[in-house]
């Protein structure tokens, strides 16, 4: 059984090396660069594979889709360029891969960072994402945002946590939420969902409390606070893009 790794870049240079070499385990490492990236991602890639490829974007869906169907290991492992496969891991991987199973898919856990600071609590962790499967049983499902693999079969999980440096600052952390909250409209849009009156008020007041107190965000301490809020204003934006969203299709229609 071999095993091919997947990572999908933009401007990822700061990433790309670590990343890359936490799987030089894998039979087979394949990197899909966005076509805009203009810093040395590429390059230092290269370092490290030659199954190296440059499209447009595609979504997140479509382009790690585009990886996956250049993938020739029995089984693939998804990784993005911001996480880190450490040694636990990379042991129940070799594992699996050697027993060829027994099962179709694995979701593993992740410690999700925020500079340096791992955030235990607003239900950061486990996070539980599906990540190991056989390649001709998994397929990203295509959505705007928050994509996963499904697998047609048997999904079991593993225990050693991926490493997942989400955001190097607050600063990067609002930036992000806002391109998602775009993204997560469309998805809504194209679902057929529409606006329902006060959620703008209702839901982000239920977006903070949740994390911050059901989820014992409060125990991040100020940090923690910054990330409610965030994930507050996160949500308050995703309604607000749907409502604009929305609108623009009626008056096109």
């Amino acid at each position: 059984m071999s095993l091919s790794v997947t990572v999908i870049a933009l401007n990822e240079e700061e990433n790309i090396v670590p990343c890359l070499e936490s799987v030089r385990f894998a039979d087979e490492i394949i990197v899909v660069v966005d076509s805009g990236s203009t810093d040395r991602t590429l390059e230092l890639a290269r370092d490290f594979t030659g199954r190296i490829f440059t499209v447009d974007w595609q979504g997140f869906a479509g382009t790690k889709n585009f990886a996956l169907d250049r993938a020739t290991g029995d089984w693939v492992f998804s990784l993005d360029a911001d996480e880190r496969v450490p040694e636990g891991l990379r042991e129940e991987i070799l594992n699996v891969i050697k027993a060829d199973g027994p099962l179709d898919g694995y979701r593993v856990p992740r410690k999700n960072y925020v500079g340096n600071r791992w955030i235990k609590h607003l239900g950061w962790h486990p996070d539980y994402t599906l990540r190991l499967f056989r390649r001709d049983r998994g397929r990203f499902k295509d959505r705007e945002v928050h994509e996963e693999v499904e697998v047609a079969g048997q999904v079991g999980l593993l225990s050693t946590p991926l490493e997942h440096y989400s955001y190097r600052s607050m600063e990067e952390y609002a930036a992000r939420q806002d391109r998602y909250a775009r993204l997560a409209a469309r998805e809504m849009l194209k679902a057929g969902r529409r606006p329902l009156p006060g959620e703008l008020l209702w839901r982000p007041a239920l977006t903070f409390a949740n994390p911050f107190f059901l989820k014992l965000g409060f125990l991040e301490g100020a940090l923690g606070l910054q990330l409610a809020l965030q994930s507050s204003r996160y949500n308050f934006l995703k309604y607000l893009y749907l409502r604009k969203f929305t609108k623009r299709n009626g008056n096109q229609s």
